[in-house]
């Protein structure tokens, strides 16, 4: 890895500790428990495919799984009294020698792929090219000669480029010697359904309220406001929750909350405010979160007028009113999921040729109050 130290690393959410540096997972026993029955009957796979959405912990659950294989000896000497029981957990005391050395990215029995840097080595690359699956070649050759277990963790394998994805499947159709190839995917339909097939699935699942909380205090990262406003948000991502907290996205949304409650007369001057926070210099990214918070509340109305009901919860006060009133039945859910599908068309365009921010803000909010006022 010595190639690309300077670049940043692809795998890392920004804001939050690396995977590799999260002792725990939270709301993922289900998946924990399928791996440990697997390893304790002696029916440890070869390939595993780690899948579920973006940020609820697939990468975090890999590095415990990885650690948990390399502190555990193959076999084991009965001894005078019996065989050890078999373990419980994938916890790995952080002092160990595995652990110390995995936070440094130096064990010899693990081998990271992920995206390199491009062939200049001034930034990354789009995609994980067969070059760095070829470096997996001497990764074998060098750590045959202990004869202990070989971790690969692949992230993300959603990344990885046709030549990439077919050096992999041969691993995986003829895997080295004691090595397990952990890949994870946020959109495993993509992939090529050999690989799927290949592989042992496990799924994980979005986050709730108190997971979410618990790990964003592992992180180290202050949560502020209701924890089931960011869940419903985040979509039960910790990643995503780290993106609205470092953004003001509880605050943002709760704007687009109030700006909506004013429909179908329309409150400008707020309108204008939101525009005008959108335009200033270095917002892209919030422009981006706003966009995106627009999508999830549109859906969020079409979803209550087609089913009646609104979400379990609000993510912004006065939320559960505005929805009722807004998209009251069928007809008007249909409206509002129309409604989105073309602010999403007009926001993408409009990004790709460099609309004027403001501009586009503000045609999104007219579109909206004709939705709401027809």
């Amino acid at each position: 890895m010595s190639d690309d130290v300077l670049l940043p690393e692809p795998d890392r959410t920004e804001g939050a500790p690396h995977p590799r540096e999260t002792r725990r997972i939270f709301g993922q026993d289900a998946a924990e428990a399928e791996f440990l029955d697997a390893f304790n009957t002696g029916r440890l796979h070869h390939g595993w495919l780690i899948t579920g959405p973006r940020g609820v912990g697939k990468a975090t659950l890999a590095w415990r799984i990885a650690r948990f294989l390399l502190a555990t000896p193959l076999a084991q000497d009965d001894g005078l009294f019996g065989a050890p029981p078999p373990p419980v957990t994938l916890d790995v005391d952080p002092e160990h020698p595995v652990s110390r050395r995995m936070l440094a990215l130096s064990d010899p029995g693990l081998f990271l792929l992920r995206r390199g840097p491009t062939d200049k080595g001034d930034r990354l690359a789009a995609e994980i090219r067969v070059s760095e699956v070829r470096k997996l070649g001497n990764f074998f050759a060098l750590s045959s000669a202990d004869g202990g277990r070989r971790v690969v963790i692949v992230d993300a394998a959603d990344d990885l480029n046709t030549q990439a994805a077919n050096a992999i499947l041969k691993m995986l159709e003829e895997p080295p010697a004691r090595t397990v190839l952990l890949l994870i995917s946020h959109q495993p339909s993509g992939l090529l359904p050999t690989i799927r097939s290949r592989c042992r699935t496990l799924r994980l699942a979005p986050l709730g309220p108190r997971d979410i909380a618990l790990a964003l205090d592992q992180a180290g990262i202050a949560s502020e406001g209701d924890p089931a406003a960011l869940a419903e948000l985040s979509g039960g991502s910790v990643g995503a929750a780290v993106r609205l907290l470092n953004l003001g996205g509880l605050s943002l949304y709760a704007e687009l909350i109030a700006l909506m409650q004013s429909l179908p007369r329309l409150d400008r001057p707020r309108a204008l405010r939101l525009a005008e926070a959108a335009a200033t210099r270095g917002a892209e990214e919030r422009l981006d979160l706003l966009f995106s918070l627009t999508d999830l509340m549109l859906v969020r109305l079409a979803r209550a007028g087609a089913t009646g009901h609104a979400p379990r919860a609000e993510a912004a006060p006065g939320e559960a009113e505005m929805l009722a009133r807004l998209a009251p039945d069928a007809r008007k859910g249909r409206d509002w999921a129309d409604c989105a599908e073309a602010i999403g068309a007009r926001a993408r365009h409009g990004r790709a040729v460099n609309l004027d921010p403001a501009s586009l803000v503000l045609d999104t909010v007219f579109r909206i109050q004709q939705t709401a006022g027809a």
